[in-house]
Formats: structure tokens, C-alpha cells, sequence
């Protein structure tokens, strides 16, 4: 993977991070950098899911981009469960 392509999965698991924090209802309490670490990791597994599924991988696919989406809320909802709610307490 280039450098490019580093930075992109960077910014798309930003956007897909946040997409899936607004479609969570509630207050996340989970840091920036956590919303895009899950966001890079949907991306990656979403796309994973896609490849199986024997859908189209280059470019920009709709069905691709729902499964990141979903992958991301559920990743959300994981870390919302899991991460303290008051980490300085």
C-alpha cells in the first residue's frame, strides 16, 4: 500500500467513522482517534465482504460502502459498550 493509499484509508475511515456516529442515537463517549480507527477497520472488513460476496471492489460501490457503514455502527455500538464513560474518574 502507498502512501496515498495510507492516507485515503485515513480519511475514509474518518468519514465513515463519523457517518456511523450519527446514525448511532446517544452520546458516544469514545475519543476522536477511536471513531477513526473503527472507521478503518469497517472500511477494511466491509470491503473484505464485499470481495466475498463477488461484488464489484474498484471504485466507488454502493453496496461496498453500505456494508463499511454497517460494519462501523456495529463498531461503534461495540466501543460505546466497552470504553469508560468517565476515563478521568
Amino acid at each position: 500500500m502507498s502512501i496515498g493509499g495510507v492516507i485515503t484509508a485515513i480519511i475514509f475511515g474518518a468519514i465513515i467513522g463519523a457517518l456511523a456516529r450519527l446514525l448511532v442515537p446517544g452520546k458516544q463517549h469514545m475519543p476522536i482517534w477511536l471513531t477513526i480507527l473503527v472507521g478503518i477497520v469497517a472500511a477494511f472488513i466491509g470491503t473484505w465482504i464485499a470481495h466475498l460476496l463477488n461484488l464489484k471492489t474498484h471504485g466507488f460501490n454502493f453496496w461496498e460502502t453500505i456494508f463499511q457503514i454497517v460494519v462501523a455502527i456495529i463498531g461503534v455500538l461495540i466501543v460505546t459498550a466497552l470504553w469508560p464513560k468517565h476515563a478521568n474518574r
